[in-house]
């Protein structure tokens, strides 16, 4: 502690030492069992408001290990693809939180089905002038895609919270 305190700046060493015990610490949280408190749910939650890099790191370093586990903290978390589930009355309350800048961006990356959803709950105008944006756009890179869907589930994740919306909602209406 001392050394870094008098070098005013991190040594190399010190982020590598300082990386092996985080990385001591993630593997003993990652090995207990996951249906002690918390469990896959948990985990699933703390990866949906983590960055997409660091997501994706962690799944895929994970996936070496457990892809069973993977698939199952995969299932539970909410992603961008999800939004596609919502019924109408959600959909447009989610259309009516975000800036067609973020969608024009975020829809770069974004399946056809999911598209067709944004799309067939927004008028024809909206749409027009939405397609007119990606298209103009041109080639957006895919880290700023993810950024964009990222910053759109934090809009959903948050209209959920405050209980304008449900996430599970659409599948179990569906059921009714």
């Amino acid at each position: 502690v001392q050394r870094i305190a008098n070098m005013g700046q991190t040594s190399p060493e010190i982020i590598e030492e300082v990386e092996r015990g985080l990385e001591g610490r993630m593997s003993s949280v990652m090995s207990q069992s996951f249906e002690n408190a918390g469990g896959i749910g948990a985990v699933a939650e703390m990866l949906n408001v983590s960055d997409r890099a660091t997501e994706r790191t962690l799944l895929e370093n994970l996936t070496q290990e457990d892809p069973e586990l993977v698939e199952e903290i995969r299932r539970l978390m909410f992603v961008f693809e999800d939004i596609g589930k919502f019924n109408d009355k959600d959909m447009q309350t989610v259309l009516k939180g975000v800036e067609n800048s973020q969608w024009a961006t975020a829809l770069k990356g974004a399946s056809i089905d999911l598209k067709e959803k944004v799309f067939g709950n927004m008028s024809q105008r909206a749409v027009e002038m939405l397609k007119e944006e990606m298209e103009y756009m041109g080639a957006v890179k895919l880290s700023l895609v993810e950024a964009k869907q990222q910053e759109i589930v934090d809009i959903v994740r948050g209209l959920e919270d405050s209980g304008a919306i449900e996430l599970n909602a659409g599948e179990e209406e569906e059921l009714v």
